[in-house]
């Protein structure tokens, strides 16, 4: 199930705002490069435009939601909401969740549909892309800088793992049961809207914790709740420990798990970082 970084994105059909002229929201799907439709929104929220009509002024933040979210989700709007104040947003449904196609392979194939959303973006006119994501999507855009080298500006990961298999709290157990377990997926398609893929990886991808110091020099932030009932405070020190001082790590006090624990202060910090560090 697992895969290296693809050797070209297919490009929505949608002709970009450069060409258009306008700054309206856009939705369309996304074609990945093993064939996936990506459900996918542009927002150009807080863009000025340069004498030229480029939107590169401000960055576009593209949004990787957790595991059992979609773009449709209040606390996925929520979250683009709230950096539209700081730029573009670009929010996407992984495969298997909402209207995208395919299965969710959990973390694994989905670097590829974030791949997509930030091509699309770089399309739109933007020269500089940061990507945030949350729990699983924290995984994702980790692993995504690491393979695809060059192509983003800015990392920004919430609420991730650092290592595959984690099983070390209830939730975690109850998420492995749901993932592996045929009664489990049925939970997940019917009750999260989430299709699972029933095939184990093989072979195991990048791990979170690998990925992070082949970042490097892409500014990272790592952001943290010390209430975390996924994954406690080892997770996010293995993944500073492993930029070896190019991240930054933020232990947000209070601070439980990924989107619905991330307030709209917390939020309006990582925009205001993102814009200060992505050139």
């Amino acid at each position: 199930m697992s895969s290296g970084p693809a050797g070209h994105v297919a490009r929505s059909t949608v002709r970009p705002n450069s060409e258009t002229g306008t700054c309206a929201p856009l939705r369309t799907f996304l074609p990945t490069a093993d064939g996936i439709s990506v459900d996918s929104v542009y927002e150009p929220g807080a863009v000025v435009y340069d004498a030229s009509g480029s939107s590169a002024l401000h960055p576009v933040f593209v949004v990787a939601h957790g595991f059992t979210g979609d773009v449709d989700r209040p606390h996925v709007r929520r979250v683009a909401s709230a950096l539209a104040r700081h730029g573009a947003v670009v929010t996407f449904s992984f495969r298997g969740h909402g209207r995208s196609g395919g299965h969710s392979t959990v973390g694994d194939r989905e670097v590829l549909d974030l791949a997509a959303a930030v091509a699309w973006a770089r399309s739109l006119g933007h020269a500089r892309v940061v990507t945030v994501g949350f729990s699983m999507g924290g995984s994702v855009v980790l692993r995504h800088a690491a393979l695809y080298k060059g192509t983003v500006d800015a990392v920004v990961s919430v609420s991730a793992p650092a290592r595959w298999y984690y099983r070390g709290t209830a939730p975690m157990r109850r998420l492995h049961w749901m993932v592996t377990r045929p009664e489990g997926r049925l939970v997940g398609r019917y009750g999260f809207r989430t299709r699972i893929h029933r095939r184990d990886w093989d072979p195991v991808p990048l791990s979170p914790v690998e990925a992070v110091p082949r970042i490097a020099p892409v500014p990272l932030l790592i952001v943290h709740g010390d209430r975390d009932g996924y994954f406690p405070l080892d997770h996010p020190r293995a993944l500073a420990e492993a930029a070896a001082g190019h991240g930054e790590l933020w232990v947000e006090h209070g601070m439980g798990h990924a989107e619905h624990a991330a307030h709209d202060g917390l939020l309006a910090r990582i925009g205001d970082w993102a814009v200060a560090r992505a050139g």
